[in-house]
């Protein structure tokens, strides 16, 4: 369990940042290489790097060797986690919003006879 916490933590973190996210868009749509994902962005290489690197934890990218060229993919089963996740909270949302709806209909009915009754 703790491991799937952090694992989630990780992912989460590196999701907050925009230009991750971006590298990550890009990269659904297949292999780029470092500076192809860099190309978009206004950022130092070593910025680019540290970026990687904190995808590269959250097991959302690898790195393949190539000979010089090192191409980054998705990992997809870090996303899967997270997403499997959030719909998990969905789930428990939904449910305790169908109660409340319930019990807020329950309330209208009550005061409705408690009107009839007067």
């Amino acid at each position: 369990m703790v491991k799937y916490e952090h694992q989630l933590d990780a992912v989460f973190t590196a999701l907050a940042h925009p230009a991750r996210r971006a590298m990550l868009a890009r990269l659904g749509r297949g292999e780029a290489t470092v500076t192809e994902l860099a190309q978009p962005f206004d950022m130092s290489m070593p910025a680019i790097t540290k970026h990687l690197k904190v995808l590269e934890k959250a097991n959302l990218i690898s790195r393949g060797k190539n000979a010089q060229w090192r191409p980054c993919r998705l990992e997809k089963a870090s996303l899967e986690t997270a997403s499997g996740w959030i719909d998990e909270q969905r789930k428990i949302w939904e449910s305790r919003l169908d109660r409340l709806e319930d019990y807020l209909h329950t309330l209208e009915k009550q005061k409705g006879n408690d009107d009839g009754n007067e």
